[in-house]
């Protein structure tokens, strides 16, 4: 395999803290596309007792609404996954599956085949919108699940193409929520789910699955060290999803507040110097952007040294919402607001002053 056909990724995680670590997307090996003069369901899917098993109900009532996309582009080609999610013919998949690609081709689950064109693309949360020229009777929109009611061992599964292998069933859990993961730009993606469903290149796009057929998610990338699935996927949650997916079918793109810091979470360090109670959470602000929303509104970077921090500011709540961490920040910006909103913010200084600040979010493209 061409390993150069893989996108790596660096995962940082916490305040200055860095885990080197492959990060593969999961869905830019090209593989041979074939064209079948019939196409056939795989046996699993259409065998008598298959009722039975709650499995197969899934990928029986799902595959309709899962397709397999093709690109090509100036360097080559690849393929991916992606989802029906409406009857006009706008399909769901990732950003990196189709934003080089000169020509589209998707294959559905009983054999037609067609062109995609893109409709919108946002690398800032890997997702795109792509459309097929179809009838309405042919085309079997998804079922989205509202993310915020999936937990910790909820069963799932994902179908896809991994390594070309289409309409794939793999099986799994719901390992951890709230997790985030860097987009192709310089943002993150929060509230991410991780689930251990084997996924693999090729189901790019693709969607995690509740036990009912319904999406909760778009598989994106896994970490690894081989390239391979190691049982730590990243899927991007179903209401980020929808948010996406309407804006960049209704305008062509999607607008992203903005605050203006990089930060991370409370540490042991921080909360020794500062004698903060050894249970408080929340975004410590590690640099303010000069001219941004944050800065306009007074919050302050952390200052000091390595040996000790003089000076921090620590985010504990927007618009009464508790913030743990700043994966929690960024899924909330990203659901909840758009630029120009005014949001409230309780701040904690030096472990010692609580300010309550208004900050005017502004776009990320300002």
């Amino acid at each position: 395999m061409n390993l150069n056909l893989f996108r790596n990724r660096l995962a940082v995680i916490g305040l200055m803290v860095a885990l080197f670590a492959v990060v593969v997307m999961v869905g830019v090996v090209s593989v041979a596309q074939n064209t079948p003069t019939t196409f056939q369901p795989s046996i699993g899917a259409v065998a008598e007792g298959a009722a039975d098993n709650p499995l197969a109900t899934v990928y029986k009532s799902a595959s309709p609404s899962v397709v397999s996309i093709a690109v090509r582009t100036e360097a080559g080609g690849g393929s991916g996954s992606g989802f029906v999610i409406d009857k006009a013919g706008h399909i769901v998949t990732n950003n990196h599956v189709v934003d080089d690609a000169t020509y589209i081709e998707v294959e559905f689950f009983d054999g037609t085949l067609t062109r995609g064109e893109i409709v919108g693309l946002d690398p800032d949360a890997d997702l795109a919108v792509i459309q097929v020229d179809l009838p309405g009777t042919q085309l079997f929109p998804v079922e989205f699940v509202d993310t915020d009611t999936v937990f910790v061992g909820q069963d799932v599964v994902a179908i896809g193409s991994p390594f070309g292998q289409e309409w794939t069933l793999t099986r799994g859990i719901i390992s951890a929520t709230d997790r985030t993961i860097q987009a192709d730009t310089q943002f993150s993606i929060g509230s991410v789910i991780q689930t251990d469903t084997p996924i693999n290149p090729g189901n790019s796009g693709g969607p995690l699955l509740d036990l009912n057929g319904r999406v909760i998610g778009v598989n994106s990338q896994i970490l690894s060290g081989s390239g391979t699935n190691s049982g730590v996927g990243f899927a991007i949650p179903a209401n980020l999803v929808q948010r996406v997916a309407f804006e960049l079918i209704d305008t062509g793109r999607v607008d992203y507040s903005y605050i203006g810091i990089s930060g991370g979470d409370v540490t042991l360090p921080l909360i020794e110097e500062f004698d903060l109670a050894n249970n408080l959470r929340g975004v410590v602000v590690g640099n303010v952007i000069d001219g941004g929303p944050a800065a306009l509104a007074g919050l302050q970077s952390v200052a000091g040294n390595q040996q000790a921090i003089t000076a921090v500011d620590i985010i504990t709540r927007i618009d009464d919402t508790p913030v743990y961490s700043m994966e929690d920040l960024i899924s909330y910006l990203a659901r909840e607001t758009r630029p120009g909103d005014t949001v409230t913010l309780d701040v904690l200084r030096n472990g010692t002053e609580t300010l309550t600040v208004d900050l005017t979010l502004a776009s990320r493209d300002s």
